[in-house]
């Protein structure tokens, strides 16, 4: 019921813009702009868990980017699912092609976007689940240019899991590990050689995408890469020239 409202609400209802808050406007032109102008590049935690697949994300998880997002996830606020779910097909496209330029492609079937699930009591919360609400925004993104994308939300919890927040890569890591598993009957959406791209909307120490490409590993899938809309700067003090509160380019990586 509460996600029928807040479709509803998102059609008709004014907003000020969720990345700076200009009034009347869903997402500004500027903030649209922050989130997706530039092309999805290659991201790293720091330090690298063993596991990680190959990440790409479309912008830094700051100023509006990070605005935009926490609205769509804990708010509620439908309305920003295109916006979001373009940059994330940036991302997956090249995470995509990327397995496909190291052969992981296979067979050639269509390829599997994989969301990294919510725990239960959060999709309840917030009344939908953002992370697959985004692949589903992607795939549409992705479709028009005749890509062959479907998604798979083929992960479950096995257990139960505690709040990320708060806690260091060592402590998510071991709060994630073993979390995860795909059903038996599931894994035949793979056998034919299809590639699996693991989607989030935020990367951080890259816990959750670990156990994410374990459990699809175990069950058979390749993954070929994983694709985020966000990842925090590594070096916040250290921006390129640009727009006023935009978060720039930082030259170290994770770029």
């Amino acid at each position: 019921m509460r996600g029928w409202w807040q479709e509803i609400a998102g059609l008709v209802l004014p907003a000020d813009c969720a990345g700076c808050g200009a009034a009347r406007r869903v997402l500004c032109e500027e903030c649209r702009e922050e989130l997706s102008a530039r092309s999805a590049r290659r991201a790293w935690p720091d330090p690298v868990p063993a596991g990680l697949p190959p990440v790409y994300a479309a912008a830094w998880y700051a100023d509006a980017v990070r605005s935009v997002l926490l609205a769509h996830k804990e708010r509620g606020a439908l309305a920003l699912t295109e916006a979001l779910g373009g940059a994330l097909a940036d991302a997956v496209y090249r995470a995509g092609m990327g397995g496909a330029r190291r052969g992981a492609r296979g067979l050639g079937g269509p390829l599997l976007l994989v969301p990294v699930p919510s725990a239960r009591r959060a999709v309840a919360r917030r009344g939908h689940d953002p992370v697959r609400r985004l692949a589903v925004a992607a795939a549409g993104v992705l479709r028009p240019s005749g890509a062959e994308v479907r998604v798979a939300p083929v992960l479950r919890q096995r257990r139960a899991v505690a709040d990320q927040v708060g806690l260091d890569g060592p402590g998510r890591r071991a709060n994630v590990a073993g979390a995860l598993a795909v059903p038996a009957g599931a894994a035949r959406l793979w056998a034919g050689g299809s590639p699996v791209v693991l989607v989030d909307d935020l990367m951080t120490t890259g816990a959750s995408l670990v156990e994410a490409a374990r459990a699809v590993g175990v069950a058979g899938g390749r993954v070929a890469g994983a694709a985020v809309v966000a990842v925090p700067p590594r070096e916040a003090g250290r921006r390129s020239p640009g727009r006023a509160g935009s978060p720039g380019r930082p030259s170290a990586r994770p770029w």
